[in-house]
């Protein structure tokens, strides 16, 4: 199956400072692993543009961007505790956004069945008008409203190990969107409560499973079977895009999860197959141990080209089960139903 890897060494010029967990070698770490997946025959890669301006507005008011701009090219600096830019990161930061709606274009011209986009600086934590955990702008969400914009449903599915509040904000009274996260709780950035489920249209189409530190593989494949697929299977995406984070890894120093690379090959199959070929995409967010951001990404990836690639075996434990059961509670009631697209928005 052709995957369409999208990355650029203009990646590498956005400067985080020394000690920066979110740093250009993880950049070389994913490909690394991906080269390392033997799965070379079926990537395509790509160089992808920028975003346009139009692109970014869907999501980012004007005055954000046009702050976030002047301020890197000031010097950049601190945005906040956990969140640095400097000179380049902006520009930087639109290439990352405008990687989701290149690919779209290309898989809709036939040159490939999903995508794997290797960028940085990660999105999920940047909301309409805070860049903040890493973030600077929201690419994962930047990319959906292009697609809701000509009518397609989209469901984001996140299984980076922090909450990805940001991408919960942009869609949270949206029904043409079924945002799902699956990450650790409590854990930065403190949201992704069970209970936040959206409001008024977009009532129902915001499902948070959040897993107790310690939880393993056999808990996320619950999820993925009794969460994620019924509630999508109920809302019926015609796309599918994942926030492919890799620190739930039990390798990161971020987190406290148990995964393993095996268990993000489980992952990303049924997950991706939720939506045809030819519309599913998957963008790099987190993961900060090099090796294991290496080892994960080459398995999700190869299981994207439908390859089986397993450098660690799968994981199982004792923790995990009951917020899974709370979550699947949730979609029984009605949880993931969205408002069908003829339903208009209030």
């Amino acid at each position: 199956m052709p995957v369409l890897l999208g990355s650029d060494s203009r990646f590498l010029d956005h400067d985080t400072g020394p000690r920066h967990p979110e740093r250009p070698a993880r950049l070389a770490a994913v490909l690394r692993g991906i080269a390392s997946a033997g799965v070379e025959e079926a990537i395509v890669s790509f160089a992808p543009r920028p975003a346009t301006r139009r692109e970014l507005e869907l999501v980012h008011p004007p005055e954000h961007l046009d702050t976030l701009a002047d301020f890197c090219a000031a010097g950049g600096g601190a945005i906040d505790a956990d969140t640095r830019a400097g000179p380049a990161s902006y520009e930087v930061a639109v290439l990352a956004a405008g990687a989701g709606p290149d690919a779209v274009e290309r898989l809709d011209r036939g040159e490939g069945e999903a995508a794997f986009l290797a960028v940085r600086p990660p999105g999920h934590h940047a909301s309409a008008r805070r860049a903040m955990g890493f973030c600077l702008l929201n690419n994962i969400a930047i990319t959906a409203a292009v697609l809701v914009e000509r009518g397609e449903r989209v469901l984001i599915a996140d299984w980076d190990v922090h909450h990805g509040n940001g991408t919960q904000d942009v869609f949270w009274a949206d029904p043409r969107v079924l945002y799902i996260s699956l990450h650790q709780f409590p854990l930065y950035p403190g949201t992704g409560r069970p209970e936040e489920t959206g409001e008024g249209p977009g009532e129902g189409a915001n499902l948070n499973v959040a897993l107790p530190p310690g939880t393993a593989g056999d808990a996320y494949r619950a999820a993925v079977a009794e969460v994620v697929v019924p509630a999508a299977e109920r809302f019926g995406p015609t796309w599918v895009l994942v926030s492919a984070g890799f620190d739930g890894h039990r390798d990161d120093p971020l987190a406290d999860m148990a995964l393993s690379a095996g268990d993000y090959a489980d992952l990303a199959g049924p997950v991706l197959a939720l939506a045809p070929p030819g519309c599913r995409l998957a963008f790099l967010e987190g993961g900060y141990d090099l090796d294991a951001l290496a080892r994960s990404a080459g398995a999700c990836v190869a299981s994207m080209a439908g390859v089986d690639y397993r450098p660690e075996a799968p994981t199982s434990g004792e923790v995990g089960r009951e917020a899974v059961e709370a979550a699947a509670r949730l979609v029984g009631q009605g949880g993931g139903s969205g408002r069908r697209r003829d339903q208009s928005m209030e």
